[in-house]
């Protein structure tokens, strides 16, 4: 497991050179939701496409 210090870095090595705070900081905003994503996942599990599109159904039809 990476410590944030060597997420950030390698986040930072993998944009242009000439990206701005604004792009950095939607980046990291970015990699923190997909964490945060991850690990509600593995706390609470996840539902099928199938299962997720039957949910979306009700919800967009009622």
């Amino acid at each position: 497991m990476s410590t944030a210090k060597q997420q950030v870095e390698s986040l930072l090595h993998k944009l242009p050179e000439n990206c701005t705070l604004e792009d950095i900081q939607y980046h990291l905003y970015v990699l923190d939701k997909v964490r945060q994503g991850l690990d509600d996942a593995r706390r609470y599990g996840t539902v099928s496409q199938e299962e997720a599109e039957k949910q979306l159904s009700k919800w967009l039809t009622e």
